[in-house]
This record gives structure tokens, C-alpha cells and sequence, in this order.
């Protein structure tokens, strides 16, 4: 399957919790192995002082990595994080908002990786590393 129809079939299939949080896979990075998903946050992630509730930021950036793995592997049926660690350094307002999850070693069944959330001004908002078990398809 091409990167285009992955994507196209992951923007189809989209879990619950992608629908969400808004997001849309945009692109996949081959030669960088990132991929970029677009989410559109409105009021109902904000908490009472308008910014974007944290769980939901880590929510974000931790869907951009699964997807890298997804368009990177091609054959995966769940990526499941292992731990996670998130660094808001900016609030994150509702509205559209990019992240690039990256894919930095992949092995057998652990993967690494790395994101980045920014806003539609190219802000950085937040910055996530993550472990994640890889299980591929039958």
C-alpha cells in the first residue's frame, strides 16, 4: 500500500479518540519519518481559563508518534505507549494545531520517539518523547 492510501486509511478508520480530539493525518515524512496530523480543538478540550487541558495535548502529540509508526511500518495493529513524557511550554489555545511525530529507532517490537505541537503560527506548544511496543499484524 502507498503512504497516500495508509494515510487515506487511517483518516478513514479514525479511533474515537482521534475523532476527539480533531485530527487528521496531513503527510508522512519518508526520509525524516515523521508524520504530520492537524487537529482542530475546540472549546469542549478547554479547561475553565480557555487553554487546552493538558491530558489532551500529551493526547495529541502521543497520536502524531503512533501514526509515524503506523506510515512508517506499514504492517502495525497497535502501537501501545509505554511511557511518555510530555513538556508544555506554551498554553495551547482551541483552533487548529500541528504535530510531528517522529520516529527515531524503530526495532523488532520497542519503538522511540519524539514530537512536537505547534500552533497554526508555528509556535512551539508542547514537546513529547515516548517508548512504545509495536504488535504487529497477524
Amino acid at each position: 500500500m502507498s503512504t497516500d492510501e495508509l494515510i487515506k486509511n487511517l483518516n478513514a478508520n479514525r479511533p474515537p479518540a482521534m475523532q476527539t480530539l480533531g485530527g487528521e493525518v496531513l503527510e508522512f515524512d519518508k526520509e525524516e519519518n515523521a508524520a504530520t496530523v492537524r487537529f482542530t480543538a475546540g472549546s469542549s478540550l478547554c479547561n475553565p481559563d480557555g487553554g487546552i487541558q493538558g491530558g489532551f495535548i500529551c493526547g495529541m502529540l502521543d497520536a502524531a508518534m503512533a501514526n509515524a509508526v503506523f506510515c512508517l511500518l506499514g504492517d502495525v495493529a497497535i502501537v501501545a505507549t509505554l511511557e511518555i513524557k510530555v513538556s508544555y511550554l506554551e498554553v495551547s489555545r482551541q483552533g487548529e494545531l500541528f504535530a510531528r511525530g517522529t520516529v527515531i529507532r524503530s526495532g523488532k517490537t520497542v519503538t522511540f520517539l519524539e514530537a512536537e505541537l505547534r500552533d497554526a503560527d508555528g509556535k512551539l506548544l508542547a514537546t513529547a518523547s515516548s517508548t512504545a511496543r509495536v504488535i504487529r499484524k497477524n
